[in-house]
């Protein structure tokens, strides 16, 4: 068609076969590359004999967001690239419209309707590899940046292994450099897990960042045996054993800084599954303000844990930030004149000064045991890391009924749970009430990239999923003037133009919300960071005398938010407004 067009010559055409032969790249391809003639009269043929319609990709600017729907190694070997998304639809790049096979692919990948469109192969090569990197050039970056960084050393010396595992840590020197290379860059980016996953025919590196769980490279699926031996060898587990889950830890010192790895491995059905918490004391933030607590919930938590007695319970899911909440506030307490005990399980951060016991249930070193130890140790402020059952629960409750301060956690949704769960586990409503002072429900949220934050507006289906409607105002959700007085002095710069005309009657409709457009900072994702939601409900004595009558859930929830007390949800609004959040990452973390 080309020829006939008089666009190019048969010798041309002959030259763009020849270099087709040689490189395996298609004809459109190096007739482009040859100069032979525009792409976009490439494109414009192909349409018309293909009856599709065409995208110029030079005048497209692609949504990185909408670019992650498709992993890399596909769009690389295919050579297809995800461009828009439309309710069900998504719209597709191709160079081949013969190949129908991966169309069919990719709808069931990403469980999305395909809509191909034709883009020039030249073009839509160089976009994809500006977007995508194969496994292989993902493995030299990280390899590249561990020969820049300074020697990794593993400080805890490693048990005596067996001659498969010497042979794996001494021969296969590329396994090791490729590990210290995954542990490495997920400190620099600052990741909190990392996930290694056997698949049938592959294998997967993913790093929980800000929460959320992020693909970083697939390594050769022939390194899987040894890739597995190598983390069981660092963190001192039997190599041998594939059939039990194990756990053990790893110490690594990467230049001037020590890192702690908490490892765990399951037997999964195409191999072992390693999970690593990264355990990195220089990310320890023990400013609650830091991490966004309002300033009366932060005095009544600072006033209870300053109590010399009495129970503060911090509670939420896994996850959830709990442990920093108690670091944060045994590091306020932590002075010469207390003595300051802790049972955790396991021990995440070691602290100065106080005194740190790490739970083992298989030796009969349990939450109970430890506690009772610590009764005859002379504290001052007890710290137990999870309240699991009936019988620590009751200890600690005596605990904080003669003369201790009892820090511990629960797993409940909200603060007033946190009562009716106490009860449910066999204890007294009398002493529930004696004992608490304060009980505290947090969430993590992700927050917005400040370097690409942008003014929208909600659409309808948004709102509904809030449970608001544009018509709702800031006193419907049962905010005060305190709380929004603090909102506008502490709202992000892109925020405080707008919320400095917000009032208690201002309606959702017309407030400033915000979110990110993407950007290399973020990743393409718009959020950077995590943020804190908290429900802070102080024991005043109309509550106390609530649960001492029992009251249901609902009655002691609207008591407290009577006395003063801010849900989940409306600390979630607060972030809003203030441009730290977007309501899509509030509503999933909270409830109505």
């Amino acid at each position: 068609m080309l020829v006939r067009e008089g666009l190019i010559t048969h010798d041309q055409l002959k030259r763009a076969v020849y270099e087709q032969e040689q490189s395996g790249t298609g004809v459109g391809y190096n007739l482009v590359k040859l100069g032979y003639v525009k792409e976009t009269d490439i494109t414009r043929m192909m349409a018309k004999q293909y009856r599709m319609p065409a995208v110029d990709l030079s005048r497209f600017e692609v949504d990185p967001r909408i670019a992650k729907l498709i992993p890399g190694d596909l769009a690389i070997k295919q050579q297809v690239l995800p461009l828009k998304r439309e309710g069900r639809t998504l719209t597709v790049a191709i160079s081949d419209p013969t190949r129908l096979g991966v169309l069919d692919d990719l709808k069931f990948i990403t469980r999305y309707d395909i809509f191909p469109v034709i883009a020039g192969e030249y073009t839509l090569r160089n976009t994809i590899e500006n977007f995508y990197e194969s496994a292989d050039s993902q493995m030299a970056n990280l390899l590249e940046h561990i020969a820049e960084d300074d020697d990794v050393e593993i400080l805890e010396a490693e048990e005596e292994m067996s001659a498969t595992a010497a042979a794996v840590a001494v021969d296969d020197a590329p396994v090791v450099k490729l590990i210290n290379a995954i542990l490495t860059d997920a400190v620099r980016k600052g990741a909190s897990d990392v996930h290694f996953e056997c698949f049938e025919h592959e294998l997967r590196v993913r790093y929980r960042i800000d929460g959320a769980l992020q693909e970083i490279m697939r390594p050769p699926y022939k390194m899987r045996a040894a890739l597995i031996s190598r983390f069981k060898i660092m963190a001192s587990l039997n190599i041998a054993e594939r059939r039990v889950p194990q756990d053990g830890r790893i110490r690594l010192k990467i230049g001037n800084k020590v890192i702690d790895y908490r490892v765990s491995t399951l037997p999964t059905l195409f191999g072992e599954k390693i999970v690593l918490r990264i355990l990195d004391k220089g990310n320890l933030t023990l400013d609650l303000e830091k991490f966004g607590i309002e300033p009366r919930p932060e005095r009544e938590l600072m006033e209870a844990i300053s109590n010399p007695y009495g129970m503060v319970l911090v509670t939420g899911p896994t996850g959830s930030g709990k442990t920093t909440t108690l670091y944060s506030a045994l590091s306020k307490v932590n002075n010469i004149d207390v003595n300051i005990m802790t049972a955790e399980d396991p021990v995440e951060y070691n602290l100065f000064g106080i005194n740190q016991v790490a739970v083992r249930a298989e030796i009969g070193m349990t939450f109970a045991a430890a506690l009772r130890a610590f009764l005859r140790q002379d504290p001052n402020i007890i710290m137990v890391g999870e309240m699991r059952d009936l019988e620590t629960a009751g200890i600690a409750l005596k605990a904080a009924l003669t003369g201790h301060l009892v820090l511990s956690t629960l797993h409940t949704n909200s603060a007033p749970e946190t009562v009716t769960r106490l009860l449910d586990m066999g204890i007294e409503a009398f002493n529930v009430a004696s004992a608490l002072n304060l009980i505290l429900a947090q969430r993590l949220v992700r927050k917005i990239c400040q370097n690409c934050i942008e003014r929208y507006t909600p659409d309808e289906e948004e709102l509904a999923g809030a449970k608001v409607t544009r018509d709702t105002t800031l006193r419907d959700l049962r905010l005060s003037d305190e709380t929004l007085a603090d909102a506008k002095a502490r709202a992000v710069p892109a925020a405080q133009p707008f919320v400095s005309k917000v009032n208690l009657d201002t309606r959702v409709g017309d407030l400033a919300t915000f979110r990110g457009k993407g950007c290399e900072q973020c990743l393409g994702s718009g959020l950077k960071g995590r943020q804190g939601l908290y429900e802070v409900m102080y024991m005043t004595p109309k509550l106390r005398r609530l649960i001492m009558q029992s009251s249901p859930v609902s009655e002691l929830q609207e008591a407290a938010i009577g006395e003063g007390m801010l849900t989940l949800r409306m600390d979630g609004w607060l972030k809003v407004v203030k441009g730290l959040t977007t309501i899509d990452q509030m509503v999933r973390e909270t409830s109505v």
